[in-house]
């Protein structure tokens, strides 16, 4: 791999919209444990409140996962890769990214109220299509 396209991957890891497409990893390994970390945001985005207990349990798990990612992104920057390793590392450094992104959101509550006003955007338009088309439909038979 070039010095230009790993330039370019540790670029596209600090970019405003780095998160876009990104899926956070199924299951990551921090400190020898694997954890499903899939399975442990969407388990957490699911739930309707947050506990100060989960609140914790949140806070050492971005602790643990923002470790994994600086060494990633250490050996993104340092390591000798082949492009393939290099994207499948960048790929697991922007998961592990989305994934810390994602946590705070939920700790601090903000994921829900996105959530919500989307699902309202998102019915409204819903609402607006179908008086469209009925329109258009109206239109149609005269």
């Amino acid at each position: 791999m070039s010095e230009e396209e790993r330039r370019q991957l540790l670029s596209a890891l600090h970019s405003r919209l780095f998160w876009v497409g990104q899926r956070i990893p199924n299951h990551v390994e921090v400190e020898g444990k694997d954890c499903p970390l899939h399975e442990y945001v969407w388990e957490l985005i699911r739930k309707d409140e947050i506990t100060p207990e989960e609140k914790e349990q949140i806070d050492n798990c971005i602790k643990l996962i923002s470790g994994k990612e600086e060494e990633d992104e250490k050996e993104l920057e340092e390591m000798a890769l082949t492009r393939d390793e290099a994207r499948t590392l960048y790929h697991e450094t922007a998961g592990l990214l989305r994934a810390i992104m994602d946590l705070r959101d939920i700790e601090d509550g903000s994921l829900k109220e996105r959530t919500k006003h989307f699902q309202e955007k998102f019915a409204d338009q819903r609402v607006r299509d179908a008086k469209l088309w009925l329109e258009f439909l109206k239109e149609v038979k005269k």
